[in-house]
């Protein structure tokens, strides 16, 4: 700990204090990773979690610069095209927080770093106090389970998912089909305090009325006919957990009512009952529907769906990760050996068609390319001629990509807009009906 002392006799009178003593030896006692730094990026501490979780053996992280420990950078992130928290908070003087890959003995990891720095009495900042918290709902790296990704997309929508986890906010999960919206929602229950708690699936898609209110609620014995015994429904099954309510763009216009009675009060009742039961979970929702057009058109409650989406997450498609599928296609073939099967590799033409591949179906379409090429991998190796990407899905007609491309586009301000759709159409200069035949040839491609 020399430096860190040298540190604290570089620093200002007032500064070399108790507290400044007392900083650097209660950081060695905190169980999260956590290193003191100067302005000049060098570590002049670090505690007993960051020496056990991010120093390489026999290389003490004293001394060293922070991004040649996390990065193996010769230059700061910000000048190898990263964001660098250091510059941030040394401008506002304040906090920052991103999520970085850092490489750690381990390999590569997701690793979530916050920043604050520490203020002499002329308000100049002397140092930083920097907390590292490594992901472990994600990986950089091919896995046999959860969400796999580096992409900047990818790593976007992570980052957020880190900065809600911790509350108890309901998240709405926005993505297009096959996109991995239940695996998000897992991971959000993973990262939060609920995590020993149990984690619910309710598939909102295609339940009658009745079957909606008797799944979500439960029933008395002798409620309806066949209601043999008392059966406790999901939220109620949900208690001290996360209730993750799939495709809610697709709950009946009636049950939506008793659904944000839920939620508003946090109180429900059997069907047959009289008496009310208290439910406990925290509520993440998901769909592929375009709930603010839906509410426009009155197919969606607008009280539910503020109630619902206190924090919008948009998960990317994978056409905009395409950087991570030779990491989910690598994942996909562990996952699918099951531990037994034998070990495949995918050659490099069949790799270069994958890529280029537009995958309206996402991660959904890419898991059943792979495995439907596996059977035909007689040889290990998965080739092109596997994929038959050219039989099941034929080039697009000349200019139906600009189309599709443009298409996107409006669905991205339609997402945005908060006025009605009247008033989106008057401020992209169209009339109404071209707005709604625009967004209707959006949701085909979707489905295309």
């Amino acid at each position: 700990m020399k430096k860190a002392r040298d540190f604290v006799e570089s620093l200002p009178d007032v500064l070399q204090s108790f507290q400044v003593q007392a900083l650097i030896s209660y950081l060695d006692h905190e169980p999260t990773p956590m290193i003191v730094m100067n302005t000049e990026y060098e570590i002049l501490a670090a505690n007993t979690a960051y020496k056990r979780q991010f120093a390489t053996a026999g290389r003490a992280p004293i001394g060293h610069k922070c991004y040649a420990m996390s990065h193996h950078y010769q230059v700061p992130c910000d000048q190898a095209g990263e964001h660098c928290p250091l510059q941030r908070a040394l401008a506002t003087k304040g906090p920052d927080r991103v999520l970085h890959i850092h490489h750690t003995p381990r390999g590569p990891e997701h690793v979530d770093v916050e920043l604050r720095p520490i203020i002499d009495h002329q308000h100049r900042v002397v140092g930083f106090v920097e907390r590292l918290q490594t992901v472990r709902h994600a990986s950089v790296q091919a896995s046999r389970q959860g969400l796999v990704g580096k992409s900047a997309a990818f790593n976007r929508a992570l980052g957020e998912l880190q900065r809600v986890a911790m509350s108890d906010l309901p998240v709405l999960l926005l993505g297009e089909s096959g996109s991995g919206k239940e695996l998000f929602a897992r991971a959000v229950h993973e990262a939060s305090p609920r995590v020993h708690g149990p984690f619910v699936v309710v598939d909102c898609s295609g339940l009658t009325e009745s079957l909606f209110e008797s799944e979500l609620f439960g029933y008395e014995k002798g409620a309806f006919t066949g209601a043999h015994v008392r059966k406790a429904g999901l939220v109620e099954t949900a208690k001290g957990g996360t209730l993750f309510l799939d495709e809610i763009g697709d709950v009946p216009l009636a049950m939506q009512v008793k659904l944000l009675r839920l939620i508003e009060s946090g109180t429900f009742r059997r069907v047959g009952a009289v008496d009310t039961q208290q439910a406990e979970f925290r509520l993440v929702a998901a769909t592929h529907k375009p709930l603010q057009e839906m509410v426009a058109k009155g197919d969606f409650r607008q009280d539910l769906y503020y109630r619902i989406s206190a924090f919008p997450l948009h998960l990317p498609p994978l056409r905009e990760r395409r950087d991570d599928i030779p990491l989910l296609v690598e994942s996909l073939l562990q996952r699918g050996a099951g531990g037994a099967g034998k070990s495949l590799q995918i050659s490099a033409d069949a790799m270069t068609q994958l890529m280029q591949h537009d995958w309206p179906g996402n991660i959904r379409e890419l898991r059943n390319v792979i495995e439907r090429a596996r059977l035909f991998a007689d040889d290990g190796v998965i080739k092109k001629e596997h994929l038959a990407l050219d039989r099941f899905y034929p080039p697009r007609a000349p200019g139906l990509d600009k189309l599709a491309s443009e298409v996107r586009d409006l669905v991205e301000i339609a997402r945005e807009f908060n006025g009605s759709r009247k008033e989106l159409a008057a401020s992209l200069g169209m009339s109404e009906r071209t707005l709604y035949r625009r967004m209707k040839e959006a949701g085909s491609f979707e489905r295309d």
